[in-house]
């Protein structure tokens, strides 16, 4: 499927190069295409393209900022709008829980800056920002980070088919692995920052176990009860 896609990408030139170019970076989290096909793909062909002057290198890049950031918006509306119910239909081969899992602990963990780093990691590209609907996160703060990670993802990798011209094949491989040592990377991070924290409040709660307790109040002596009695 793969192969398929970026044999007709290097044929087309112009305005069809460029709405492949946005297309695919756009139907990656709207209707999951990216679990399937990567949108980076798309962008590296793109800058390629750009690098052989069958497109300018600012149409393939004003359409790769575009489908990055319409797909990713689709997506969070599809997310507020069915939530978990969706993805629990996917197929399981597309959408693994424990990529569900991971990127709803991206979102918990970092709120609108999970939307830029989910970006970066082709499998979380296509979940995050369905998530950050199911999650009610407010879309003024999505679409900043969307805007973000949609801009400076264009660029890189529109800027690396370029520079590598006839390489390009070889480039796009190194990115796709990439990606899955960053999505390690990620996990990794969130892992021992939930460790670290169950850690402080155990030790918080042994402290506050450890203290005695307060008193309720203190008795008044008899002596003055007494006295007061008889004034």
């Amino acid at each position: 499927m793969l192969a398929f896609v970026i044999d007709h990408l290097l044929i087309f030139s112009g305005w069809s190069a460029l709405l492949l170019v946005f297309l695919l970076p756009a139907l990656e989290s709207s209707v999951f295409l990216g679990f399937v096909i990567p949108g980076e793909t798309a962008v590296v062909v793109g800058g390629f393209l750009a690098y052989e002057h069958r497109v300018s290198f600012p149409g393939v890049l004003a359409a790769a900022v575009l489908g990055a950031i319409v797909g990713d918006s689709v997506g969070f509306w599809v997310g507020e709008r069915w939530g978990d119910a969706l993805l629990g239909r996917l197929p399981k081969r597309f959408v693994k829980p424990e990529h569900v899992v991971q990127g709803k602990q991206m979102i918990t963990r970092l709120g609108g800056r999970a939307v830029f780093a989910g970006r970066w990691v082709s499998v979380l590209r296509a979940l995050v920002p369905g998530l950050c609907g199911t999650s009610r996160m407010r879309y003024r703060t999505f679409l900043l980070w969307n805007a973000i990670g949609g801009v400076t993802w264009a660029a890189g990798y529109t800027l690396l088919g370029y520079l590598a011209g006839s390489a390009w094949q070889r480039v796009e491989h190194y990115t796709s692995v990439a990606s899955y040592v960053l999505l390690g990377a990620i996990v990794i991070a969130i892992a021992a920052v939930v460790l670290v924290k169950r850690r402080r409040q155990a030790a918080r709660d042994e402290q506050t176990r450890g203290q005695p307790a307060e008193p309720q109040g203190q008795s008044v002596p008899e002596s003055v009860t007494d006295g007061v009695a008889e004034a």
